[in-house]
């Protein structure tokens, strides 16, 4: 078998079409990521805001204006202020330990109303903090709101979906957040030139519109048939047809009925996953959102108008660059979200990984070249490295940034779909903690090499989707253990198992979902 193979013909097409059912539910549901965007375009911009340092960071905001002896590197190095950017992350690495629970048996629909509304409180109390305090606990509350939608709306994206345009309507997700991350630096921008200092409460503010977007949608939310089948399968069934447009749905509820008396027998998802047979599939769950993380992306999209502050740009000409690199990442996702069911996930992996890794590698370069400790880049070498950091931003945003969600939410098997979404969802919070947490120390200390840094991660990431992660493009979601078995690495694990399994089972119930 072929370095990272694909999947053979064999595999089984289902009936129906996209309906407009689908397309609505889609596209509310997605607006959970519309909330993890704007949290992550909004922190950045008001954290580059003078009032706003000013009243919650004085230190940063006297080393920036006044301390003429720091380093370039350095103005912004504060654990404080790291620790209001890295708190959500905090939340939401605890609270999806407590989604997947409330995903598994209660359905997608009550995780995602969680969310929302969680995300609303925090929204209303950040932006009517008047101490750190109130501040810090607004960012823990937008947290649990994260961490309870980031568990449960890729999965429902991935299970409403048609399987041979799954990809596409996966991506959904990760465009609504390149919308939100848009919006965030859209409207810091505008509230930054408001007089008296406030507009910094309106930009925190303001994530109670999508968060409400997102909670009264919930109520209008239909289930999904994988969820529906533990608890009522005449209901699953029908829901199936209605979403998929076709009363021909018994291919696909057949194995929606196999993988469900199979997860029947599971008690416990989280032990489960450790199996031998699952290898790959944890694998894939804890390296795929570590990978993601360590592109460096969330360097750019926290702390982009510090960086470009770092290198020379003024508080507003900082904003507006945020503002460019986040409407090219959005174009990026949304032409990923085009081809992806065309040309593949490992292709493109592969060219956003090499487009990431030149950008980055250059980046670099410059700084290292061109910017000391005091003053800034030229306003020539200023404009390439906007355009290297855009060029880099692009090429996440058709890559790592939405494949990051798509992969992880369209491999496990039903009995442990939740509690691998929660892995992959803890894993992705806990090294985007990490990375926002010591980034502007980072910064200060490596300098231009930081970026070195996070160009060689990704020169590694992309060798490792080359050799080990296999085709998934096509493939229907409850029968994506085929992909394991016929590749070149990944089919000692589950082979080998299944065979034991097969022997030792007395229920049959292995054999049925044998291929």
């Amino acid at each position: 078998m072929a370095v990272g193979s694909e999947v053979s013909s064999e595999v089984v097409k289902y009936n129906g079409h996209i309906t407009s059912f689908v397309v609505l539910s889609c596209m509310v549901a997605a607006t959970g990521g519309i909330i993890f965007g704007y949290d992550i375009g909004i922190s950045g911009g008001v954290t580059s805001m003078e009032p706003f340092l000013k009243k919650f960071f004085p230190e940063v905001y006297t080393k920036m204006k006044k301390d003429t002896n720091i380093s370039n590197y350095c103005k912004f190095d504060s654990q404080l202020l790291t620790s209001f950017t890295s708190s959500l992350y905090v939340a939401g690495l605890v609270s999806t330990f407590f989604a997947s629970p409330v995903t598994r048996a209660f359905g997608r629909r009550p995780s995602i109303l969680i969310g929302g509304a969680a995300f609303l409180a925090g929204a209303a109390l950040g932006g009517a903090a008047y101490n750190i305090y109130m501040l810090i606990i607004g960012r823990v509350l937008l947290g649990v709101g994260v961490g309870f939608a980031n568990q449960s709306v890729p999965l429902y994206l991935s299970e409403m979906a048609p399987s041979q345009y799954r990809g596409a309507f996966n991506m959904c997700f990760q465009l609504c957040v390149g919308i939100g991350v848009l919006a965030a630096n859209l409207l810091n921008y505008g509230t930054e030139k408001i007089e008296g200092g406030w507009g910094w409460r309106i930009s925190l503010a303001m994530a109670a519109v999508p968060a409400s977007i997102l909670t009264l949608g919930t109520f209008f939310l239909p289930e999904t048939p994988n969820s529906l089948i533990q608890h009522n399968p005449d209901k699953a069934k029908q829901m199936l047809q209605k979403i998929r447009g076709t009363d021909n749905i018994q291919a696909e509820f057949n194995d929606l009925t196999t993988a469900n008396e199979t997860s029947k027998h599971i008690k416990h998802p989280f032990k489960n996953i450790l199996r031998r047979k699952h290898r790959p599939q944890l694998v894939m769950a804890i390296l795929i959102p570590f990978f993601q993380q360590v592109t460096g992306i969330n360097v750019i999209s926290f702390y982009a108008p510090v960086l470009f502050r770092t290198i020379g740009f003024g508080e507003s000409a900082s904003l507006m660059s945020a503002i460019v690199t986040g409407l090219v990442g959005l174009c990026m996702t949304f032409l990923s979200l085009l081809i992806v069911d065309k040309l593949g996930r490992r292709t493109i992996f592969t060219i956003g990984g090499v487009q990431m890794f030149v950008s980055q590698i250059l980046v670099g370069t410059i700084m290292a070249a061109k910017l000391g400790d005091h003053g800034g880049l030229s306003k020539g070498y200023g404009y390439l490295v906007l355009i290297l950091i855009c060029s880099y931003v692009a090429g996440f945003g058709l890559s790592w940034g939405p494949l990051g969600w798509l992969i992880p939410s369209e491999i496990f098997p039903l009995e442990i779909r939740s509690a691998g979404q929660s892995i992959t969802v803890a894993v992705g919070f806990l090294f985007t903690f990490i990375v926002a947490q010591t980034f502007l120390t980072m910064l200060c200390h490596m300098k231009s090499g930081t970026f070195f840094f996070f160009g060689g991660w990704v020169a590694v990431m992309t060798v490792f989707v080359y050799l080990f992660l296999p085709e998934t493009k096509n493939v229907p979601i409850e029968t994506m253990d085929r992909i394991w078995k016929q590749h070149w690495y990944w089919k000692r694990y589950v082979s080998e198992e299944d065979d034991m399994e097969i022997d030792s089972d007395p229920t049959g119930l292995v054999k049925q979902r044998k291929p």
